[in-house]
């Protein structure tokens, strides 16, 4: 598929990662070498990273790390509609698109054009306390409620579309994305969706004799999870750092209005491909005989 031929990039690594500051300037000098106007180099958190992409300076944001960078490029990029390039230098890579030892034949092709683009659905996610709107959120893959520092379950009744769903006894619940199915939702016995479906998982995590199956809700479903506990309830939103939950807050779940665009140069069985390789061995537990 032909897409416009980017000429302006900027290259994200995380502050974590500072060893892949100086692969991030090779690539910088690769992309200038092959025709590119300008390769700027950033940390993902930078103001000026923010600045140049919502001020349109910038055609391709390259992640260039892990997940977690991944994930904070996608957040960075969906509002503007900016493709996001995914290439691995962490543990396990699953949304990266390509490994450090492909970046010479892809990168002439990204300058070509010859890519194609992959839409990723996002989960927008309200915390309410009572009338008041304590925050928002565009996610790419989960948003969790679960129990807090103390080991005990919490209780959380799920509605959908302002009718009871299902009420759980459990750590958590987690609402997530096609994209998300194969993060926390996967490692608790969710199942695993194609990335281009547009629909809403809820799985809960160790549930206690109560609803214990995922359930799959369509794209124009609204979710509201209630929670109620007597002791520390968090949301967290992609990872982000937790948010306290009091008795009675609702969290609302629905399609975000935002959609990432990742650069994509394998067919579209890749996803399968993938699951193979990573579900044959999982690179943060070591190697596996």
């Amino acid at each position: 598929m032909e897409n416009n031929q980017p000429r302006r990039f900027a290259i994200a690594t995380h502050p974590s990662q500072p060893d892949i500051a100086g692969s991030a300037r090779d690539l910088a000098e690769r992309l200038i070498g092959l025709g590119a106007e300008h390769a700027d180099v950033y940390t993902i958190y930078q103001p000026e990273l923010r600045q140049a992409v919502g001020q349109g300076e910038v055609d391709v944001l390259i992640a260039l790390g892990g997940d977690g960078t991944m994930l904070r490029a996608g957040h960075l990029v969906a509002p503007t509609g900016v493709p996001v390039l995914g290439i691995n230098r962490g543990r396990f890579g699953f949304l990266m698109e390509i490994g450090e030892e492909d970046c010479g034949e892809r990168m002439q092709q990204l300058l070509q054009g010859d890519y194609r683009l992959e839409k990723r659905m996002m989960l927008r996610s309200v915390h309410r306390r009572g009338t008041e709107q304590l925050g928002e959120w565009h996610v790419l893959n989960d948003v969790v409620v679960c129990r807090g520092q103390y080991v005990r379950p919490i209780q959380v009744r799920a509605s959908l579309d302002g009718y009871l769903l299902a009420s759980y006894v459990a750590d958590g619940l987690i609402a997530a994305t096609a994209t998300g199915s194969t993060a926390y939702a996967l490692a608790v016995n969710g199942p695993i969706m194609p990335p281009e479906l547009r629909n809403i998982l809820i799985v809960p995590v160790a549930p206690h004799l109560s609803v214990d199956r995922s359930i799959i809700l369509a794209e124009g479903a609204h979710v509201t999870l209630t929670v109620n506990t007597n002791h520390e309830a968090v949301l967290s939103a992609d990872g982000q750092p937790p948010v306290i939950l009091r008795d009675g807050d609702e969290v609302e779940v629905c399609a975000s209005d935002y959609t990432i665009n990742f650069v994509r140069f394998q067919d579209k069985g890749y996803f399968y491909r993938n699951l193979h390789k990573y579900m044959e061995q999982n690179p943060i537990a070591g190697t596996l005989k």
